[in-house]
């Protein structure tokens, strides 16, 4: 059963409430953030008690984690989904990938603001082999072979290009950039983008 089905007061078998509740959290996220996730409330819609949701998460920390888990999955998939334009020269394509994960990165956080703060919650640290982690490591070493990327810079430039595009995604959501128009939102991720490339060929 997906952890993402409507789930109703007989709509889960023996041994699926633990995949029920965190179904019924993920939806509460998708709605309010990481604040929204409340393990009686989650229990509330499955239609069983608070004690019966306790046997299967001790904390309310172990739901958020859960929670977590598959809304890093969800951003994993929205980057992997971004289309890339085909480009003749390596070099370009390259770059176009590492930037259609960009895209696909910020497109989930404006379309899902509420699992995107979800995945980011600092109550549960973001692990560096994360799959959309990964994801942004395997084109930064494409960018490697295909020349635009000094080998003797690849170390450690995770950080920074993940950094600027995931400060972007926090002023489009939450920040001041979140009341521009839909074209000004555009060109800024153009830009950055571009400062990006920049950076990487420098």
């Amino acid at each position: 059963m997906s952890t993402t089905a409507r789930v109703t007061r007989k709509g889960y078998h023996h041994g699926d409430l633990s995949n029920a509740l965190i179904g019924a959290a993920i939806e509460l996220a998708r709605v309010g953030g990481p604040e929204a996730i409340v393990l009686r409330e989650a229990a509330r819609r499955v239609g069983v008690s608070a004690t019966s949701a306790y046997r299967h998460f001790a904390s309310h920390h172990e739901l958020i984690v859960a929670v977590k888990d598959h809304v890093q999955q969800e951003l994993t998939r929205a980057m992997a989904a971004e289309p890339v334009p085909p480009h003749a020269e390596p070099p370009a394509q390259a770059l176009a990938r590492l930037h259609a994960l960009g895209r696909g990165y910020l497109r989930f956080a404006q379309q899902e603001p509420g699992w995107f703060r979800a995945a980011f919650n600092h109550e549960t640290p973001t692990a560096s082999s994360s799959e959309s982690f990964l994801l942004l490591s395997d084109a930064l070493d494409g960018l490697v072979t295909a020349g635009v990327l000094p080998a003797d810079r690849r170390a450690e430039v995770e950080t920074p290009v993940w950094a600027t595009i995931h400060g972007l995604a926090q002023l489009l959501v939450d920040g001041p950039l979140s009341t521009l128009p839909e074209n000004l939102k555009q060109d800024t991720i153009e830009q950055t983008q571009h400062f990006i490339t920049r950076a990487l060929r420098e």
